[in-house]
């Protein structure tokens, strides 16, 4: 930061997988930004516990918490739509108060983009949402709330699209995460070389969380305010590749056997977002190989394992 003093900056979801990353981060001595802790427990549903740590008037602000699982959102929608859409609301209505006039950065979801055809890949920003589950919806729902917001507040208000990100840390109910899991097992007699799965021939745009990271500081720095950002690799992985990588690192040979269960019925064959706007307006690109991410989320379950 060249001896000038760090900006503050406020995080939701500090505690879930990117937040955890984004912490890391923050602690390095490049970083430029100083974490504003909470002062108690917070829970965006409840606006009363959001009113003192609003009031700290940060420079900018990072929304990262929501609910994030699919299967729950269609168990629990009404669950779904508070934390994520009234949830933001709060947030947006005890920033105001607070006296808050800086840089909004809301982390909505590729998955609102829902059904695409092969004709319109790469996904660019400018292709119409179709979302397909209560997740999905809610986050669409929250990112045009952010962007109404940006029209009429004199703030920088920004929207953050993520495609599938993975790396240490992540919970085993996402397909990477979980075959790691069951490879590092698998390596040390505790599973049979047998490996159940879905549909393993569909493709997918996965982007290390630690890139993922570095492209929401670029774009607190440098994004547009009332515009709309692809966070994702800008390349398509099949699955199935995915999954012998993985095998090789770990040292395995593995059967795959498909089970039915894990099939979802129309499901995206394929997935792959473009990241030309992100680049272009903020000069970040990916540096980490999907090599490297997926030797970092196997020896994190051999950590976890032991």
């Amino acid at each position: 930061m060249n001896g000038r003093a760090k900006k503050r900056l406020l995080v939701t979801g500090l505690s879930g997988f990117v937040g955890k990353h984004l912490k890391l981060r923050l602690q390095q001595a490049d970083a430029g930004w100083e974490l504003i802790a909470p002062p108690g427990k917070y829970d965006l549903t409840q606006p009363e516990t959001l009113a003192a740590w609003c009031a700290s008037r940060p420079d900018a602000v990072l929304h990262l918490a929501g609910q994030t699982f699919v299967p729950e959102s269609f168990h629990n929608p009404h669950h779904t739509f508070d934390v994520n859409l009234l949830g933001t609301l709060n947030l947006l209505q005890a920033l105001k108060a607070g006296g808050f006039d800086g840089t909004f950065l809301y982390v909505s979801s590729g998955d609102i983009y829902g059904q695409v055809a092969e004709t319109n890949l790469p996904i660019r920003e400018d292709l119409l949402p179709k979302p397909r589950n209560p997740y999905a919806v809610s986050k669409y729902s929250a990112e045009t709330l952010c962007l109404q917001w940006s029209y009429v507040e004199p703030w920088r208000i920004l929207v953050a699209r993520p495609f599938n990100h993975i790396g240490a840390g992540q919970s085993d109910s996402f397909v990477i995460s979980s075959l790691a899991r069951q490879l590092v097992q698998i390596a040390r007699g505790k599973q049979e070389p047998l490996v159940r799965v879905g549909d393993v021939d569909v493709t997918r745009d996965f982007l290390d969380v630690r890139d993922v990271v570095e492209a929401y500081l670029h774009l607190l720095e440098h994004g547009r305010t009332s515009e709309v950002y692809n966070v994702c690799s800008g390349h398509e992985l099949r699955i199935r590749d995915l999954i012998l990588q993985l095998a090789n690192l770990a040292g395995v040979e593995v059967e795959l056997a498909q089970d039915p269960e894990r099939f979802r019925p129309s499901e995206q064959r394929r997935v792959v977002g473009s990241t030309e706007k992100l680049q272009a307006e903020t000069n970040w690109k990916p540096c980490i190989s999907i090599t490297e991410t997926l030797q970092s989320v196997l020896a994190d379950w051999q950590e976890r394992e032991k």
